[in-house]
């Protein structure tokens, strides 16, 4: 019979003492040293740990490990990280060719006394899977959900266990990840960075391993850059300007990037808006990547690649209904946020029955959507039968929502923008890939160069070149 029994955080801290091949530092900052004490607790420490360290005085861990401008973020746990894996590959050669060195790391922030900060923090190991052999790092980002500061450290400290334990046993990357939630309620804590590297994970896509954060639960909402490069999201939009354009994007065609286009101008034309303070990011839904048989992995990557050809930043969420991700955006950002969306989208989002399970009904979404600087900027579609353009003005609500629709209308919460070609109205992107998989020509025409050329040479879709 299989083994189905997930170790407790004792007995993963006692099986990592009681390997003689496993040794390192532990560097904790700004929450006590919770997974340190864990291997401490459990006996036999003196063979997993070399040192650990709790340079809480900002002096002192400037000394050791350099300035920096926020202490708990990424680039400060990739210092401590090299620092500690260094000295330890250093003053440890005895023992180098029989033991796989580690250091593990973690700056994080819990509630202050007040609760009027967000618990989170940057957790990382660096590590060999072989003695003498090549340094993997395995760093994540958590959220802290707990309302007292001792209960986010307990669940650090279980993190911490978890994720030396699993990257020093295990060797799949999707295992690795979900056994991060052992041992830990859901509920406590949300891992919304994750990225898995080195010579033993070479062929790790972590924009995939994004995804399954968001497909398995560790995760509402992840992100990563046009090179594929993971980001976290806070730290990606703080104070930025945001303009986000949710599809399917399969693939992308020109009235996609023409409401991209025509809603960024809108939202420029509100007031000057710098350039380095603006995002753009392509949205896509877990909904929005499930069909019949689930999510493919290939086709997630066939239009993440194409949207990475155009130098769209991506965000997977499991956010299907947009005042959830008008919430969302406005909790990571205190900038202005533009949704670009088409009429449909506008009519669904004044659908009464899309909200029969919240209690205040369709007013407490538009309290979530609407609120601060969040705007949605509405493409216009055209009639099927008279080829005319149907744009917010054309809309018509029943009852109340006529004047709620009104309201917001005039008050600068839902903007028209304009099509720069109105010819893209015609183009859908189900015909688009019909065509790319039936070997038909002329699909060409309704993609962007960078889109044709990134589905020719990398046989995107399951396209297939024609004599």
């Amino acid at each position: 019979m299989p083994n189905n029994h997930t170790p407790s955080t004792k007995e993963k801290a006692l099986a990592i003492n009681l390997d003689r091949s496993i040794y390192g530092t532990l560097a904790e900052i700004g929450a006590g040293q919770e997974t340190a004490s864990n291997f401490f607790k459990v006996g036999s420490a003196s063979g997993t740990i070399a040192k650990t360290m709790s340079a809480y005085d900002m002096k002192f861990s400037d000394e050791i490990y350099g300035k920096t401008k926020r202490y708990v973020s990424e680039a400060r746990l990739l210092r401590m990280l090299e620092h500690e894996m260094q000295l330890i590959q250093e003053r440890l050669t005895e023992i180098a060719p029989v033991t796989k060195f580690f250091a593990f790391a973690n700056t994080v922030e819990t509630l202050n006394y007040q609760k009027t900060n967000q618990g989170h923090g940057w957790l990382g190991l660096r590590f060999q899977c072989e003695p003498e052999g090549g340094l993997n790092e395995c760093v994540i980002h958590v959220l802290l959900y707990d309302n007292e500061a001792s209960l986010q450290q307990q669940v650090l400290g279980v993190l911490g266990v978890n994720l030396i334990y699993a990257c020093t046993t295990m060797s799949d990357p999707e295992e690795i990840m979900l056994s991060l939630t052992d041992n830990v309620a859901s509920d406590r804590f949300e891992v919304d960075f994750f990225r898995l590297s080195g010579p033993n994970f070479s062929t790790v896509d972590n924009r995939l391993m994004a995804l399954k954060l968001v497909k398995n639960g560790l995760s509402q909402a992840t992100m990563f850059d046009a090179d594929g490069n993971v980001l976290q999201p806070q730290e990606a939009l703080y104070k930025k300007n945001v303009m986000i354009l949710r599809g399917r994007f399969r693939p992308v065609t020109h009235v996609n990037m023409d409401m991209l286009h025509a809603g960024l101008q809108a939202f420029r034309e509100d007031e000057p808006i710098e350039e380095e303070n603006l995002i753009r990011i392509s949205e896509l839904t877990l909904h929005g990547l499930t069909d019949e048989a689930g999510i493919d992995d290939t086709d997630f990557l066939h239009r993440v690649d194409i949207l990475g050809s155009l130098g769209q930043r991506v965000l997977i969420s499991d956010y299907q209904r947009y005042y959830s991700l008008a919430n969302y955006i406005s909790k990571v950002t205190r900038g202005k946020i533009g949704i670009v969306l088409g009429v449909k989208g506008l009519q669904q989002i004044f659908d009464e029955s899309y909200y029969h399970d919240l209690s205040g009904g369709i007013l407490e979404a538009f309290g979530a959507l609407f609120k601060n600087n969040v705007r949605l900027y509405v493409y216009p579609s055209s009639h099927p039968e008279t080829q005319k353009l149907v744009c917010i003005d054309d809309l018509e609500f029943p009852g109340y929502l006529k004047k709620l629709y009104q309201y917001l209308c005039e008050s600068g919460k839902i903007v028209d923008v304009k099509p720069t070609n109105k010819d893209n109205l015609a183009i859908y992107s189900d015909d688009v890939l019909s065509m790319i998989r039936s070997g038909q020509t002329g699909w060409e025409r309704m993609v962007p160069p960078e889109v044709s050329e990134a589905i020719k040479s990398k046989s995107l879709f399951d396209y297939q070149e024609t004599d």
